[in-house]
């Protein structure tokens, strides 16, 4: 081989060196650089991930949104936003405010042997019922638990029971009967009338809402979830004085047992009520 062409060869594999040394550069210069997009969009990521956890974490709850929603009253009440439930006959002359919150234990004792008595007075004229609902008992639960999830029990049941006085007063009463009986009355420490199936279940034992397509309806969407609040606001700033479950009110005053410790007696109760009737 002659030295001429020994250099052009000595040369050519020096641009061949060369020119993949630029190639390597280049390539480890977008490796760095895909590098360095992939941390930006991993932060950014990352970033998103914790925004989106807080904007979800402050998103308020379905309740909480409700506070301000345009209010569904059923039919069967009257007065501001339909938190005036009466029933009963004109022809009454009195009338009995009956204060109850859905999970209340008290409330449901109070019911299954109470109940039937306040039931057959209404009907024979003796008196007219408000019923006045209160849902402490959620807020309640949310501060025994930590994530709050017993706090929407009472509220539900409020809607449903409003959802029952939609159809008839007396769907209504037999409806709030069946939620407090010993079938179907949780223990206050489960919430289990926050769920809707669950309610309807009970809905069911009672003949006016028994596959009621309407009824059930109005459970699922919630239609009267809003009107449940206002209700509960209603008890909260009632002006007889009403701070606990069940509470009977009749001409402003609280009826009275004569053992506060005990639970009410039919006997008690006609006493205190014929007492009232007479005042």
């Amino acid at each position: 081989m002659s030295k001429r062409n020994s250099q052009a060869s000595k040369s050519a594999a020096r641009e061949r060196l060369r020119a993949e040394r630029e190639r390597e550069a280049k390539r480890a210069k977008v490796r760095r650089q895909l590098i360095v997009v992939a941390s930006v969009v991993g932060v950014l990521a990352a970033a998103g991930g914790i925004g989106y956890a807080v904007v979800q974490a402050n998103k308020p709850s379905h309740w909480e949104s409700l506070t301000d929603a345009k209010v569904v009253a059923p039919a069967n009440t009257s007065g501001t936003n339909g938190t005036t439930v009466v029933i009963g006959k004109d022809s009454a002359k009195k009338t009995l405010k009956l204060y109850e919150d859905p999970r209340c234990p008290v409330c449901a004792s109070f019911e299954q042997s109470i109940g039937s008595t306040v039931d057959k007075d209404v009907e024979d004229g003796k008196y007219k019922l408000q019923f006045v609902g209160g849902t402490f008992l959620d807020d309640d639960q949310m501060k025994k638990n930590e994530i709050g999830a017993n706090g929407e029990g009472s509220k539900n049941a409020m809607s449903a029971m409003g959802a029952a006085l939609n159809v008839s007063p007396e769907a209504f009463l037999d409806y709030k009967a069946a939620l407090y009986s010993e079938k179907f009355h949780p223990l206050e420490s489960d919430d289990k009338f926050k769920d809707d199936d669950y309610l309807i279940e009970i809905a069911n034992t009672v003949p006016a809402l028994k596959n009621n397509a309407k009824f059930e309806n109005a459970v699922k969407k919630g239609t009267y979830d809003a009107w449940a609040l206002q209700m509960s606001k209603a008890f909260d700033t009632n002006k007889d004085g009403v701070t606990g479950t069940p509470s009977l009110v009749m001409d402003g005053k609280i009826l009275e047992k004569s053992d506060a410790n005990q639970p009410w007696t039919t006997a008690e109760f006609n006493k205190a009520v014929d007492a009232a009737l007479k005042g």
